[in-house]
């Protein structure tokens, strides 16, 4: 209900605004809107070519010879389209296009989405068949039996989450989608109310919200592109930002739910991840910069290499099992790789409609206005300006992982990799998720239409996360 309301309100509030902008003046044409593309130059007004001639002709003339790339004066960029009318730009368009994000949303979104899911669920498949995925979630039951009490033990969720929870630990975040997606889609057999999310569903993706990593990868490539001293220094307090939100996520919701958690075997298990991160933590700070960016980039993709090969290798002992079920692990693989196919067609709908109206939001400059009057209530308590210069990576990076990350390079470009902004800024994008793709991506893939409070603890385990990562920037650095 939540992400209804929200979706519904978002659209009919930036349309009366972009309506009201255009009446008063202030919008010039409502076609960037709809067909326009992320970053076009902003058109503001145009005026004939010859009636410029007349009023201006030096400026005619610079213009002219300028046609293929346009010509700068200032702020304003002047550019002689083809009919002959010079268009008058001021700024750039802040995401693409109503048509343009449908059109994105397929090529460079879902079909890459669909390649991931097809692969992946092949594998998953292969676990399936070959009992792996059972008896992994023996070895896990009594955790996740103590967070997840709705679920019967042994449940095959508890692998998939686990292979999630793995996958995001490690920064591969196009390998975690299919493992969460598959968990979604197991737990959705044990839900009593088809369209309500289950109790276990929200617990699983509040958890998956807080984006718990190890090895920040794009994070820290971003960081090198920009000419970081030591591109890999966010490593810790990226670690640290996203274990205390998703620790905040497994309070909030438990609370909500009347788990307990004060037991040996979640305690004891917190105990071991903590150990398991703090060891790493002290081997990858005695490497130097790029012995750090080496050894994190080696260690998330040989994991991932060895998961591909520990799964193929133990389908291979297991062969047997194929063979009494009158199969074979690759035409298993095949079969698994169907179901892929099928889960991305799926969730499509649901991608468009999200990021189409957060394209509205932000083409109306309704996000704008959200983000000033959130920086001057900041400037009002005398917040650090090196802090509010970064807020807008965390403003939009529940709606929008690419805005986010274009604001994120921004501040490291304008402020530097190395300052307060730079670095809190990548602490922003590294420890958090799109909050509202996610839960449009992870609830639609089984038609779960009413998410109940999954949306508000979600928002409130970014809080925790922004909060955590400006406390711990100003430690750390």
């Amino acid at each position: 209900m939540a992400l209804s309301r929200f979706w519904s309100y978002i659209i009919v509030c930036s349309v009366v605004y972009v309506f009201y902008m255009l009446i008063a003046g202030k919008m010039y044409s409502l076609g960037q809107m709809v067909n326009g593309k992320q970053n076009d130059a902003l058109i503001v007004s145009e005026i004939n070519a010859n009636e410029l001639q007349l009023k201006d002709s030096a400026l005619y003339s610079t213009i002219v010879a300028n046609k293929t790339g346009g010509f700068q004066q200032g702020d304003t960029n002047f550019y002689l389209a083809e009919n002959g009318v010079v268009q008058i730009c001021i700024g750039k368009q802040s995401a693409d296009g109503i048509f343009a994000t449908c059109k994105n949303t397929i090529l460079d979104i879902w079909l890459p989405l669909i390649g991931y899911l097809t692969f992946f669920c092949g594998l998953l498949h292969l676990l399936n068949d070959s009992n792996a995925i059972s008896k992994l979630s023996k070895i896990l039951t009594p955790f996740f039996n103590r967070i997840f009490p709705e679920l019967p033990k042994g449940h095959a969720a508890y692998g998939f989450m686990t292979m999630n929870f793995a996958a995001n630990f490690l920064g591969l975040d196009n390998a975690a989608t299919p493992f969460g997606l598959k968990a979604m889609e197991s737990m959705q057999e044990e839900n009593p109310t088809k369209e309500k999310a289950s109790n276990s569903q929200i617990m699983f993706l509040c958890l998956h919200a807080a984006g718990l990593t190890l090895i920040p990868t794009s994070i820290i490539g971003y960081r090198a592109a920009q000419h970081a001293t030591n591109p890999a220094d966010i490593m810790l307090p990226c670690i640290i930002t996203s274990f205390i939100g998703t620790l905040a996520a497994l309070i909030f919701v438990s609370i909500k739910q009347r788990i307990n958690l004060l037991n040996f075997v979640v305690i004891g298990l917190v105990t071991i991840v903590s150990a398991i991160i703090g060891f790493l933590l002290f081997y990858v700070n005695m490497l130097s910069g790029i012995e750090k960016f080496h050894f994190t980039g080696n260690l998330s993709n040989g994991v991932l290499l060895f998961i591909i090969f520990i799964i193929v290798a133990y389908c291979i002992f297991q062969e047997k099992i194929f063979a009494q079920n009158q199969t074979n692990i690759f035409d298993s693989f095949v079969n698994g790789a169907k179901d892929g196919f099928t889960v991305g067609v799926r969730v499509l709908p649901y991608m468009i409609a999200m990021l189409v109206a957060l394209s509205i939001f932000r083409n109306s400059g309704l996000m704008n206005i959200v983000m000033g009057g959130v920086t001057t209530v900041l400037n009002l308590f005398n917040v650090d300006p090196q802090i509010t210069n970064a807020i807008p990576v965390a403003l939009m990076r529940p709606f929008s992982a690419g805005g986010s990350r274009g604001f994120m390079l921004d501040a490291m470009k304008t402020f530097g990799p190395d300052s307060l902004s730079g670095q809190l800024s990548c602490l922003f994008q590294g420890a958090a998720e799109t909050t509202f793709y996610v839960v449009a991506l992870y609830f639609g893939s089984v038609n779960v239409k009413n998410s109940r409070y999954t949306l508000g603890i979600m928002l409130l385990v970014d809080l925790v996360c922004v909060l955590s990562a400006i406390f711990v920037c100003k430690i750390y650095f």
